[in-house]
């Protein structure tokens, strides 16, 4: 009866994650073009992208820096919030403020911070700093690649906040209240204390399930970047792992390719996955 009800899960997995996952390992020591009959090459597709493929390279330093800088920042960005607004009275209002803007597509969000990151002196920030006599011209926030990364990464963090945001404010809110009652006989006496003593040893789970999200959604990061730097962008400066996957597979259909690029980031945020699993996990297990 057990395995009857695991039944459609199993099901799913399988057609819809493991499956798929095993077919782009066979293709990526293929050449195939969704036409033709794959041709086994070996590591051929390999040994081009890491070492002949320049733009490659590229995508992964570009991808690396975003997703250690972002990533982190978003983590204990959405944490901190959550800390100071649990004991709020307005707390659904602030739960509800932070986690719209994840609700929304990211293409669509992108067009709204293109007014503030505009080139022009009628963006926003360009037209603040000109009036505060800071810049004397505009500065070219999407066209110039020192600060492509940045405006990518600042939009990222700020879509990124509201789920891992939404997930620690459960934590906290699940955390009963006879452990801080507990906490507080034993000597604990203010938040921070707290902090330390309750809430991280409690919210392992919560936490572990944030910072998987956040690197998953950092090194997946695709249409925040071609919405704002377009494709390609000025230089690569913006291009990721998953734009240089998205450009082999969709735009010139070299599938086998393609599937070696999947495989390359699947491994990255597997070992990432693992790491992140044996810092958050609990004691107990």
């Amino acid at each position: 009866m057990g395995y009857l009800f695991l039944a459609p899960f199993l099901i799913a997995f399988f057609l819809f994650v493991l499956l798929p996952v095993l077919a782009s390992m066979a293709l990526s020591f293929t050449n195939y073009d969704m036409i033709n009959t794959p041709k086994f090459i070996g590591m051929t597709n390999y040994r081009l992208l890491l070492m002949d493929d320049d733009v490659f390279l590229l995508a992964l330093k570009n991808t690396m820096i975003f997703a250690f800088i972002s990533g982190p920042i978003g983590f204990f960005g959405s944490f901190i919030m959550a800390w100071l607004i649990n004991d709020l009275k307005a707390r659904n209002v602030f739960a509800l403020a932070f986690y719209a803007p994840s609700l929304t597509s990211g293409v669509a969000l992108s067009v709204v911070w293109l007014y503030f990151f505009s080139s022009d002196r009628y963006g926003l920030i360009n037209n603040i700093l000109i009036r505060l006599g800071l810049i004397s011209d505009p500065i070219q926030w999407t066209l110039n690649s020192d600060t492509i990364l940045p405006v990518i990464m600042i939009i990222s963090i700020w879509m990124s906040m509201g789920a891992g945001f939404l997930t620690f404010l459960a934590g906290f809110q699940n955390i009963p209240s006879e452990i801080y009652e507990a906490g507080m006989i034993d000597g604990i006496r203010n938040r921070c204390q707290q902090l330390v003593y309750i809430i991280l040893p409690q919210m392992k789970p919560q936490l572990l399930f944030g910072a998987i999200n956040a690197a998953v959604g950092a090194f997946g990061v695709f249409d925040v970047a071609v919405s704002v730097a377009g494709m390609p962008s000025p230089n690569y400066a913006a291009h990721t792992i998953v734009a240089h996957l998205y450009d082999y597979a969709f735009l010139r259909f070299e599938m086998g390719y393609a599937s070696a690029i999947s495989i390359i980031l699947f491994l990255i945020t597997f070992v990432l996955g693992r790491v992140l699993m044996r810092i958050f996990r609990s004691d107990d297990t």
